[in-house]
């Protein structure tokens, strides 16, 4: 069972502690204290296991530069919800890290498309960077105008589309 860190509160307490623990995590590894966070996001963990929990401590440990032990808690937190976007995404973005870049790809499509994912203009640019990294241009331009399609405000995508189309006149 997973939940929506945003949600009104559950009835289950154990949920409640587990979520609790993953808030208090977020907001050291937003302060920079990432070891808080790991100890926070595996007490929460251990409380109760959940998709969120995982990928961000994956995440904080890509701020570390431990890109794979950050892929394999993606992984983990697929297995617990695969429709929640977010690990696929961050599994793609750390191959992209990696200079994996085709091995991004099938990771980032899946979160283009996974059904709980909000910030879906996320891996449309990142897809645009690796199809721009391949040298595929107008792939990447598709990309970079999917994800302007889901967010119009989404500066670093606008100016990747400005960029490339500057760059093909």
């Amino acid at each position: 069972m997973t939940y929506d860190p945003d949600s009104t509160p559950n009835q289950n307490p154990e949920i409640e502690e587990a979520q609790h623990y993953w808030r208090l995590g977020y907001a050291s590894q937003m302060n920079g204290d990432l070891e808080e966070a790991i100890a926070l996001y595996r007490k929460s963990i251990d409380i109760h296991p959940t998709a969120e929990a995982h990928t961000y401590l994956g995440w904080t440990y890509s701020f570390q530069g431990k890109l794979e032990e950050a892929i394999d808690e993606c992984k983990i937190a697929i297995d617990i919800d695969p429709d929640f976007g977010n690990p696929y995404n961050d599994i793609g973005s750390y191959m992209m890290r990696m200079g994996k870049f085709e091995e991004a790809i099938p990771w980032l499509e899946i979160a283009c498309n996974a059904r709980r994912y909000e910030a879906r203009y996320y891996p449309h640019f990142n897809l645009g960077r690796v199809y721009e990294r391949l040298g595929d241009i107008p792939q990447a331009l598709e990309e970079y105008r999917h994800a302007v399609a889901i967010d119009p405000n989404y500066k670093q995508a606008l100016q990747a589309i400005e960029r490339l189309e500057a760059w093909m006149n």
